[in-house]
Formats: C-alpha cells, sequence, structure tokens
C-alpha cells in the first residue's frame, strides 16, 4: 500500500509538469528588437560596405550614383519586395557612406514599372545616367534555391559598361526573407 501511495504521490506530481511541457509559449510578437538581429539588413549594409571599399577613388564627389531595383535573375524585368527592399538598404547605406544617391521614386521621368520598382535594363543604362549626370549606376540580380537566396550587386559605370565594384552574398531563405518573395 506503501508503494502505490509513494506512486500516486510521484504522478500528482509530474503530471502538472508533464501537462506544461505540452503547452507552448505565446509567440512573441514581431516589433524592431526581436527583428533588429535579423540577417538581412546586416548582410545588405555588409555588401554595400564591400562596395564602398572598392569604390575608394574611383569616383568624384559632385555626381550621382543611381540605384536601379534589384531584379529576378530568370526573369530581368521581375522583382519582388525583397529586390525592391534591397535596393533600397543598399542605396541607403551608400549614401551613408558618403555618396551621393540619386533617389529615382522622386523622378518623374523615369518610368515606374507598376508593382515592380526602378528597373533599369542594359539598353537603358546609359541613356538614364546622361540624364541624370549619374556617374555610375548599382544594379543587382537575385536568385532563389529552395532554402537560399543568392545576390549579386555591381557598380557599373554607364558610358562603357565597366564594372566599378561587385559582391555577391547569400540570405538564408527564412521566414522574413520567404515571405518577401512571395508575388
Amino acid at each position: 500500500m506503501r508503494k502505490s501511495r509513494a506512486g500516486a504521490l510521484l504522478l500528482t506530481l509530474t503530471l502538472p509538469l508533464m501537462l506544461a511541457a505540452c503547452v507552448t509559449a505565446p509567440k512573441e510578437e514581431a516589433n524592431y528588437s526581436t527583428v533588429a538581429s535579423n540577417q538581412f539588413i546586416a548582410s545588405n549594409y555588409a555588401a554595400a560596405d564591400g562596395l564602398l571599399t572598392q569604390l575608394n577613388g574611383k569616383l568624384t564627389a559632385d555626381k550621382p550614383l543611381i540605384m536601379a531595383t534589384v531584379v529576378n535573375i530568370d526573369a530581368l524585368e521581375q522583382t519582388s519586395t525583397l529586390g525592391r527592399l534591397v535596393s533600397e538598404q543598399i542605396s541607403t547605406r551608400m549614401a551613408q557612406g558618403g555618396l551621393n544617391m540619386l533617389e529615382m521614386k522622386l523622378r518623374n521621368s523615369v518610368y515606374l514599372k507598376r508593382n515592380q520598382g526602378e528597373l533599369m535594363l542594359t539598353r537603358e543604362l546609359g541613356e538614364v545616367a546622361q540624364s541624370h549626370n549619374a556617374q555610375a549606376i548599382v544594379v543587382g540580380s537575385y536568385a532563389e534555391t529552395s532554402d537560399m537566396v543568392f545576390i549579386n550587386i555591381k557598380v557599373i559605370q554607364p558610358n562603357t559598361n565597366f564594372v566599378l565594384a561587385g559582391q555577391d552574398y547569400v540570405l538564408a531563405k527564412e521566414g522574413i526573407v520567404r515571405s518577401m518573395l512571395r508575388n
């Protein structure tokens, strides 16, 4: 009888612990502090920092650069939220690094494809750069795999099409990145 009493007591004490283990903690609501450590911004800023290092001494201070929208490498006339945001963050970081970045969304002379952004194909680079007196254009593309997004960013001299700087990097296709790729 003593054994069954000890067993019942043990069950009474461990049952709440076992039930508590089955309960999942409520999902923490996303806010700046929970996403600030996300790889996305840090990776884009690191890529821009790499471009800035490579461009040191290759550009003049008085002429602007234009940031084109980063596009899907498999469909160069298409992008996504990811491509548009990568473009915004690269442009921001390059401006923070001292370059004069021309904000194309404020220019009505540039064709904005609905829901796409400032897409620039090679044949348009020289014309757009010349009309805005830009010394270089930052272009980029991304490619998706099942679990990664590969990004390539280049700074191109528009009158020669020479690449002045380039960076490649990879983002894990986790929740935030995956959600920005959905159309």
